[in-house]
């Protein structure tokens, strides 16, 4: 089954039945790639929010979860933001009510940011119904076939991870 370089939305030679499938697993991943794409843009603009800002909020959403207090350099560690972005940022934030600024229990130099009751509702209200159908999805898995898809998705991280030599250029 040779196919066309080109054809099925990628240029690898597809010889054999396996290249084929996974030329259609990759095509597969490329949709669900945009779709989540589309969705994260949905969801950005009912929020009225920019994607560096949803992840921040999303960060500190799940540190409040563990617990754990998040300070702004923490935070701007994680999103890989300067100290003058991160502060604009914050601000921003702020200003739309879904974070806000409060003492370091033990450091009185420090801040540490939370998000708002709000933020946590809203966050909710937007993704909650997507992320039942998504958990619906992947609970209808078996065991076998979820272990299936988590190692091939691990395997895709390491692959798109890899930092490559330019000694192959």
């Amino acid at each position: 089954m040779q196919e066309k370089a080109g054809a099925g939305g990628y240029w690898y030679t597809q010889d054999t039945e396996q290249q084929a499938g996974a030329v259609g697993v990759l095509n597969a991943l490329r949709e669900y790639r945009a779709s989540e794409a589309a969705m994260r843009r949905r969801t950005r603009s009912s929020m009225g929010m920019g994607e560096t800002d949803l992840l921040a909020l999303r960060y500190l959403l799940q540190a409040e979860a563990q617990g754990r207090a998040v300070g702004p350099k923490e935070l701007g560690a994680q999103l890989g933001v300067t100290s003058a972005s991160m502060t604009t940022l914050i601000d921003r934030l702020v200003k739309t009510g879904h974070i806000r600024r409060e003492p370091h229990p033990t450091d009185r130099r420090a801040l540490i940011l939370r998000p708002t009751p709000g933020s946590d509702e809203e966050v909710r209200r937007t993704l909650g119904l997507m992320h039942q159908r998504m958990i619906a999805v992947a609970g209808s898995l078996s065991a076998k076939e979820a272990e299936i898809i988590a190692t091939f998705l691990t395997r895709m991280r390491d692959a798109v991870d890899a930092i490559d030599s330019t000694e192959d250029v």
